[in-house]
């Protein structure tokens, strides 16, 4: 089994503004994949969700593919 990213990288929190690093966990369609495709610990898959949520707010990653 893969190891976590973030834990391997000793990243103790996902940042929002690191955009390029929330985008290898999106799909072509900006949805978020799933923890089995993304191979993420349980607790930075759900960091993981909530910084892309705050980034797409903020307007550092799109809703939607236009």
């Amino acid at each position: 089994m893969t190891q976590c990213y973030f834990c391997s990288q000793n990243i103790k929190t996902v940042d929002y503004k690191d955009t390029e690093t929330l985008k290898r966990f999106l799909s072509s369609q900006m949805k978020i994949y799933p923890r089995r495709k993304t191979h993420l610990c349980a607790k930075h898959q759900r960091q993981l969700k909530t910084a892309v949520k705050r980034a797409r707010v903020e307007g550092l990653l799109p809703f939607i593919v236009s």
